[in-house]
């Protein structure tokens, strides 16, 4: 049980008060139901949300999504808001996976099109792209990548060098694929060591591709707009920045916690170690991140590429054309983007940071690309490799009172050790199997971590962001193929 005390606010919106503990510069909020909230008191997450709203220059308060749990400094799933000059940025308020996020391809067949070539599809792709935490498995990553192009211009740098992607593709990703201000010689050496041959890579942990089919539309509209229909076959891609993310994210906590003092911050946790947004320090970290952000974006558009490659291998070159990409989305950034807040009449400037938690922008944001304007931004959730996933709406609520922000999956409930003593890989093998999901993984141990048990509720997860107004349910997905490293 939280040693805070939390009152419900408004439908699913939970409050901790800044009185709660000292230092707190504005209130905690958190978005869940009771079942939710009741699981979530169990971590030391709610802790980390108060100190999240500790933090020089965070604005109206410091928000978490019904998926979160304990993380490195911010909770997973938590979202803040800094106004600079003297709001800060943190790297544990985006991870040491910067750029986490999800691509969704979607194939023009049915799942009835693709038979008993289900098993030989997923085993193709399991050959194709490289999984394992070395980042690599028995293959290379993307050969012929110039690494500072890529950490420049991301996705980009691929389809202009190599004919990876296409200008659609770009289109339809996030910020284009693209940060703004990404300066590859604010990487260290080491950080592009590690990440030199993992572009095209899906690496380890919860990182997974998964092969789905829709088994539910809910709303006809986008599901149009987003080319999606009831039994269509669609390919789940959920990675990040590997190596060099998880450096940089390194190399930044050290150099920000050796200058909290330089800066006059005090913290509760040095996890939260930052800098003001302005700052040399502050200014160098984006920079760096950005990098890393437009990497991702580039190794998921090399995953897709392949995973292209793996559907034309098993069900020819006519599908494999008319393999389109619905959208990409981040949800491990941080972002200066232009909010309203507590209603203000004028936008201000703001540094948003979304750990485990995705951009929803609504119908209408000059952001979106045009094909998706009138009904908002799609948004992915994952569930866990035997429950449902899910294709959501970016709502015009969201801004209005989470920076335009969801959830971004379901959200661990248990740790992995605490999940290998309930579950054996090779029985969770055989469940899946039974399900009528195909699963190719590294390990039996690997497989067990990231069992259904570990997760949430997904279902009940994307009830609450629907019912607070923050996205609403486009399209159900089913899993049968999952790949983890």
């Amino acid at each position: 049980m939280s040693e805070f005390p939390i009152k419900l606010v408004d439908g699913q919106l939970w409050e901790i008060p800044a009185s709660a503990r000292a230092g707190m510069r504005v209130p905690a909020r958190l978005f869940a139901d009771r079942e939710l909230l009741a699981a979530i008191e169990q971590d030391r997450s709610l802790e980390q949300l108060a100190n999240v709203a500790t933090l020089p220059g965070i604005v109206e308060a410091a928000l978490a999504m019904p998926d979160i749990h304990q993380g490195y400094g911010f909770p997973v799933g938590g979202v803040a808001a800094t106004e600079p000059p003297e709001g800060v940025v943190s790297p544990g308020g985006v991870g040491y996976d910067i750029n986490c996020g999800v691509r969704l391809l979607a194939l023009p067949i049915g799942v009835e099109d693709l038979g008993d070539r289900r098993k030989p599809l997923v085993h193709e792709l399991s050959r194709q792209v490289p999984v394992g935490t070395g980042g690599k498995g028995s293959r290379q990553g993307i050969r012929g990548a110039n690494l500072d192009r890529v950490l420049e211009l991301g996705p980009r740098a691929l389809l202009e060098d190599l004919g990876i992607g296409s200008e659609e593709d770009l289109d339809l990703t996030e910020s284009g694929g693209c940060l703004e201000g990404a300066v590859p010689g604010s990487v260290s050496a080491r950080a592009k060591e590690r990440g030199n041959d993992q572009i095209g890579t899906l690496g380890s942990g919860n990182h997974f591709l998964e092969l789905q089919r829709v088994d539910r539309v809910y709303d006809e509209a986008a599901a149009n707009a987003y080319r999606l229909r009831e039994g269509q076959v669609t390919i789940l891609i959920h990675s990040g920045s590997r190596g060099l993310g998880h450096q940089v994210c390194t190399d930044f906590v050290k150099r920000m916690d050796s200058q909290l003092a330089h800066y006059r911050i005090e913290l509760p946790d040095r996890q939260l170690s930052c800098a003001p947004v302005s700052s040399p320090d502050g200014q160098a970290y984006l920079a760096a991140m950005s990098a890393a952000a437009n990497f991702a974006w580039a190794n998921r558009a090399a995953i897709a590429s392949r995973a292209r490659g793996a559907v034309q291998a098993v069900l020819g070159a006519r599908v494999a054309r008319g393999t389109r990409q619905v959208y990409d989305v981040a949800h491990n950034v941080a972002k200066l983007e232009r909010h309203r807040p507590g209603g203000d009449s004028e936008e201000r400037e703001l540094c948003v940071h979304r750990k485990g938690a995705t951009r929803a922008f609504p119908p209408g944001h000059p952001e979106l690309p045009e094909v998706y304007r009138a009904v908002g931004q799609p948004v992915f959730i994952p569930g866990s490799m035997g429950t449902a996933s899910f294709v959501l709406a970016g709502r015009e609520r969201s801004l209005e009172v989470s920076f335009g922000t969801t959830c971004h999956g379901a959200g661990r409930r248990l740790s992995r050790t605490a999940v290998r003593k309930q579950v054996e890989g090779g029985a969770l093998r055989q469940r899946l199997e039974q399900q009528g999901i195909a699963v190719r993984a590294l390990s039996s141990r690997g497989l067990a971590e990231e069992a259904p048990e570990a997760y949430k509720d997904v279902e009940r997860v994307v009830e609450v962001v629907q019912a607070a107004g923050l996205a609403a349910k486009v399209v159900r997905l089913r899993p049968i193929g999952v790949i983890k490293g």
